[in-house]
């Protein structure tokens, strides 16, 4: 059997959950017995997602391979339990960065070089690329943005090629839809799903399904209706209604047979059934708990959550693993002051101080920190948030009151953080900072040791600046210790410290590793910590 496509489309509005879907499906493929991967088209111009400002694009998420891609791979990741590479996202950027790279050395032996074929072949080398590594059963490819949008056309073109030399049975289109409901008439609305098939087939591609994304459930007239305009069965309407856990989403597609008709449209076998007892047992966990806890996640993006989705996807993994349900308190740094930090933390269970860059915000985290060191509440540091943990330690305790990162004040004269050697020279803000995995040796006797139960892990990172090494013996002294480092480099990549129930800071990004079925160790311990912090409460729904 060769490689099967499934190439997933979005139409009306962008936002609809393309990501979700795929991950989705590829979860309930995957649970089947086939081996699956999924890749994302993204039609921007920009290299990777590393340059992307949070607010307008989400959290950058990190490939093991040290790749800055977008947030949906981590949808991807969370999903189907697997790594993703480079491979697995494509820009727009990257693609004609390529094409003109090419025609700078001739490849084209002086032919005009244009959208078709040179762009749309490029794209197909990237997808052929990625099944050169491993010999999938099926890859999912999302396209990015909507039909109709002029940087997308590319992609649809690509897709429109692919189809026809792929040949039937060998790939099909899916098609995500909304279909608004009008509460004044108490209608829901299938015309702009018609237009948006109508756009996609004049583009020369037939949606083989329809997922159409409502807040009411369709009826069978509806069904029926998209079915005749559309040019498709009526058992390939498939409905993904709102829910308020997208873990859930999985379960509502099977109970209308998505698996099970993408499966027949590639002629593919049902006989084997997904085995979904892990999910299970986590959803039915997740909505049954025993406990609940506010956890306060403090960063500078909060008014756009997806900015912290990983962080946000990994309580929710510790926490369902200790069967607690979190109430996130999402508090933007930049309105803690001296005067009203006690109000932001009242009933506070937990404190997060989340990853970032650029100086604003940044007292107010530290304020942040300072609070949970001494009043004993449980603190978890993610990258920048280490680097946080540091200055207040020098500041308050140490009393270097001038501490400071080169990052916030490049005139420092007490550096704590500093810039890296190989940083110092560069001008370039893509792709340059230390990403990727990188091996980490814990410290024996240390908390996190005994967290992780191993001495050697592997975690991602994705950070320009560091912990000071002239400054560690001066911290260990006063019981701020470096319990985690990079023996090949000598830099610190975990702190912990002394006589607190739980502070640890990691300059790694652990939240970028953690699925429902491997909730990340430390997430797990952090919510588990934050538990018994104070008495615990019984959760009441």
């Amino acid at each position: 059997m060769g490689t099967k496509y499934i190439f997933v489309t979005g139409g009306v509005t962008s936002s609809l959950g393309k990501g979700i879907i795929s991950a989705s499906l590829g979860m309930l493929l995957k649970k089947r017995g086939y081996k699956i991967t999924i890749q994302k088209l993204d039609p921007y111009f920009n290299i990777d997602s590393g340059t992307l400002n949070p607010y307008e694009h989400g959290e950058c998420f990190v490939t093991k391979d040290g790749y800055e891609t977008d947030l949906d791979l981590g949808y991807y990741e969370r999903f189907l339990d697997q790594s993703m590479t480079k491979d697995n996202n494509v820009t727009s950027g990257l693609i004609y960065k390529t094409v003109i790279d090419n025609e700078r050395k001739g490849v084209y032996l002086g032919k005009t070089v244009q959208v078709i074929p040179h762009i749309t072949d490029e794209i197909k080398k990237c997808i052929k690329k990625l099944i050169e590594k491993k010999n999938y059963d099926i890859v999912i490819i999302e396209i990015g943005g909507t039909v109709g949008d002029i940087e997308s056309l590319p992609y649809i073109e690509t897709v429109r090629q692919l189809k026809w030399n792929l040949g039937r049975f060998n790939s099909l289109v899916i098609h995500l839809t909304l279909l608004p409901y009008i509460s004044v008439t108490g209608e829901i609305k299938t015309k702009p799903t018609q237009y948006s098939v109508r756009n996609l087939m004049e583009k020369g591609i037939q949606a083989d399904i329809l997922v159409c994304r409502t807040e009411k459930h369709i009826t069978k007239n509806i069904r029926d209706k998209l079915a005749l305009f559309c040019n498709i069965e009526s058992e390939h309407v498939i409905e993904s209604i709102d829910t308020k856990m997208i873990y859930d989403l999985p379960f509502l597609l099977y109970k209308q047979n998505f698996d099970k008709v993408v499966l027949n449209c590639l002629k593919l076998s049902t006989s084997t059934s997904p085995k979904l007892d892990k999910w299970n047992v986590f959803i039915n966990r997740y909505k049954n708990p025993k406990y609940k806890i506010n956890i306060a996640l403090v960063g500078k993006y909060i008014s756009l959550r997806d900015s912290y989705k990983s962080i946000e996807e990994a309580l929710i993994h510790g926490g369902t693993e200790n069967e607690v349900r979190i109430n996130i308190r999402w508090i933007y740094s930049g309105m803690i002051k001296e005067k009203n930090v006690n109000k932001y933390f009242d009933k506070i269970s937990g404190i997060l101080i989340a990853p970032g860059f650029g100086s604003r915000g940044i007292e107010g985290k530290i304020l942040a920190t300072k609070y949970a060191r001494e009043n004993q509440i449980p603190f978890l540091g993610i990258c920048l948030g280490m680097q946080i943990a540091l200055i207040e330690f020098a500041r308050n305790v140490l009393n270097i009151k001038e501490a400071d990162s080169i990052e916030m004040n490049p005139n420092t004269i007490y550096p704590v953080i500093n810039l890296m050697k190989k940083q110092k020279n560069l001008t370039r803000k893509g792709g340059t900072m230390r990403l990727g995995e990188w091996k980490c040796s814990l410290i024996k006797n240390s908390k996190i040791f005994s967290i992780y139960g191993k001495k050697e892990i592997l975690e991602r990172h994705r950070h320009r600046y560091e912990f000071n090494n002239d400054y560690i013996h001066l911290f260990s002294k006063s019981g701020m210790e470096s319990v985690g480092i990079n023996n090949e480099t000598g830099l610190v990549e975990a702190i912990e410290l002394k006589n607190h129930i739980f502070f640890l800071g990691v300059q790694y990004h652990p939240e970028y590793s953690s699925t429902i079925t491997k909730p990340h160790p430390l997430f797990k311990n952090f919510v588990k910590a934050s538990k018994n912090y104070r008495k615990s409460i019984m959760y009441e729904g």
